[in-house]
């Protein structure tokens, strides 16, 4: 793997952590009982993106450490993955 590609596994990794822990803990206007006029009631109350984005940030460099470190010991190469026998050995 080279830097681009360490780059995009970790850029991958930290948006897919991201969506999933955007919505925990949300608080909803509906909820909180104050609703902005011209917003739907579902909306965020608050939101706490500050952060969400560092507990992302920890989880993706966490995963992306093992995935990359799997990635570069060999243990899974291409030729492991390659169902469909397109790949010459």
């Amino acid at each position: 793997m080279n830097l681009t590609g360490g780059i995009v596994l970790f850029a991958v990794i930290w948006f897919m952590v991201f969506f999933i822990v955007l919505p925990m803990r949300l608080t909803t206007q509906d909820e909180a009982g104050e609703i902005t006029p011209g917003t739907p009631a579902g909306a965020p109350h608050q939101a706490n993106l500050k952060r969400k984005a560092i507990i992302t940030s920890v989880v993706a460099v966490l995963l992306w450490s093992v995935i990359a470190g799997i990635i570069l010991s060999g243990a899974v190469t291409l030729a492991d993955i390659d169902w469909f026998g397109r790949l010459k050995r």
